[in-house]
């Protein structure tokens, strides 16, 4: 019954844009769950779901891909502290950042282990990773304008 809930909490918050543990109730009770705010709190946890910003100064659940479960609030914070901007160069992105936050910027998507980044070497205010191919640089590009939501 677990996995099943998880399954059906996975495709709700990808279908819409829940807010609140009471919204998210409420779906899974109208899909024909029996669950308290207790349960859906620990599915929560259990299924490492985050809260982004969805614009407007609302939030929503997301699950975070596979390949990001292993991503802190802490490194998107430091992300959208100091990012300014980015373009791309071929398999090169460059990230221009708020002056002095480049290395902790770099250092922070370098955390987030993208296995499109090869590498990546930071100033004061711009950073260039490099990328495997070009399609993977907008694939990064894509990632980040995500994280930034």
């Amino acid at each position: 019954m677990k996995s099943n809930r998880h399954q059906k909490i996975v495709e709700l918050v990808d279908k819409y844009e829940i807010e609140t543990q009471e919204e998210l109730a409420d779906r899974l009770r109208k899909e024909g769950f029996q669950v308290t705010q207790a349960t859906v709190s620990r599915d929560i946890r259990a299924l490492k779901l985050s809260k982004v910003s969805c614009g407007k100064g609302r939030q929503k659940y997301v699950v975070l891909k596979q390949e990001e479960t292993h991503l802190s609030a802490k490194y998107i914070r430091v992300l959208k502290d100091g990012f300014v901007s980015m373009d791309k160069a071929q398999n090169i992105l460059v990230i221009k950042t708020v002056s002095g936050m480049a290395m902790a910027v770099a250092a922070a998507i370098d955390a987030m282990e993208m296995e499109e980044v090869v590498g990546s070497i930071a100033g004061d205010d711009t950073i260039m990773a490099a990328l495997r191919t070009n399609e993977d640089t907008q694939s990064v590009m894509n990632k980040i304008a995500e994280m930034l939501k």
